[in-house]
């Protein structure tokens, strides 16, 4: 998909994400994360993860974030953990365990990202690097690589 196409979709989400549905917030997190590169989703990303409405938005856009594994996705949840309210931190919270729990291998993964973050220092990123990083230790995956034979 070309540049053009990829902000016009992002133009159109962050429409919807402006629905009063929370249905609509949902669908339009969940596809916004698609686009966490692009940097005009930020600030709606951002909105959704501490929807004031519904915490379902906050629990599903969060886990379509983390699902990702990439650096733009994880740094604007890290950025949404240091304004989040307590409701809003039990459902991001939540989400990390969802995600995270299954593999080892993720868990790992997510939690060099927090690392590279907290080498960035970006002031609003750093905080909730750190608070997303000690979440991350605290998970105890099900799952592990296979050692080598």
């Amino acid at each position: 998909m070309d540049q053009e196409s990829r902000r016009a979709a992002v133009i159109a989400l962050v429409r919807l994400a402006a629905s009063d549905d929370y249905l609509d917030r949902i669908d339009a997190g969940r596809a916004l994360a698609t686009f966490t590169d692009l940097p005009e989703s930020r600030a709606t990303l951002l909105r959704l993860l501490l929807d004031r409405h519904d915490t379902a938005v906050t629990l599903e856009t969060a886990e379509a974030m983390l699902r990702r594994l990439d650096l733009a996705a994880f740094s604007v949840v890290a950025e949404a953990l240091t304004s989040a309210d307590f409701e809003q931190l039990t459902y991001i919270h939540e989400a990390v365990r969802r995600v995270f729990t299954p593999f080892a291998s993720e868990r790992d993964e997510a939690i060099g990202l927090c690392d590279a973050l907290l080498l960035d220092g970006n002031t609003a990123v750093g905080p909730g690097a750190v608070q997303l990083r000690e979440l991350l230790a605290e998970i105890s995956p099900l799952l592990f690589p296979r050692p080598p034979v």
